[in-house]
């Protein structure tokens, strides 16, 4: 596991950077969102799909195409995951209204423990080399998060509410939205600029990948 003063001090720095444009759109509610900044989607049949089973204020499933030839590396690690079954029981640990909501922390983030530290944690993995695109953060794009290093990506991945030019070739886009953008929608808010979830977060109950 990696050193933890090094990690904490590259998350923290990460942080800040979604943290201020967070604080900037919190006051914008999803639903006042045009149905015009919806990416139209043209789904390649020979991409895998990811299913998120979301319990708690959200219900149902989010499928998500994810895009193997855009970042493969990245798609391999969420696939292997999810497959293993780490990614089940973790929680949405920061929704900001407007922006996106973010999970994945299968080191600190299950429900069944402390996730008094959920985003800070990774897998036993190593992280992932970037792999920048030219994909943009449009509405149910799903990109990686990562520290101030932009080769830190490990298990956490955020689901965008809204677009987001300024995260575009910053952070490495691995899928999109197909199905269950209402479930995304419902999913629980956080609160101050980082959006931290109080109380009960909603979780990701299962996560499985299909060829």
């Amino acid at each position: 596991m990696r050193d933890r003063v090094t990690f904490w001090g590259l998350f923290m720095a990460g942080l800040l950077v979604i943290g201020i444009y967070g604080w900037s759109v919190m006051s914008r509610p999803t639903s006042a969102i045009s149905q015009e900044a919806q990416t139209v989607i043209e789904t390649n049949p020979d991409n895998p799909v990811m299913t998120i089973t979301v319990a708690g204020q959200a219900n149902g499933d989010i499928q998500l195409e994810l895009l193997a030839d855009t970042a493969p590396e990245h798609v391999r690690r969420v696939t292997e995951l999810a497959n293993g079954g780490a990614y089940d029981g973790v929680v949405f640990h920061r929704v900001i209204d407007g922006f996106m909501a973010q999970s994945g922390d299968v080191e600190f983030g299950r429900v069944n423990g402390d996730t008094s530290r959920a985003g800070m944690g990774g897998s036993d993995l190593p992280d992932l080399k970037s792999e920048f695109s030219d994909v943009p953060f449009a509405r149910g794009v799903m990109g990686m998060a990562r520290s101030a290093s932009p080769h830190s990506a490990n298990s956490q991945f955020f689901i965008m509410f809204a677009p987001a030019p300024h995260l575009n070739g910053q952070y490495t886009v691995v899928g999109r939205v197909i199905s269950g953008l209402d479930v995304l929608d419902a999913i629980k808010r956080g609160e101050g600029p980082n959006g931290a979830v109080i109380g009960e977060p909603d979780i990701m109950q299962s996560v499985t990948v299909a060829d």
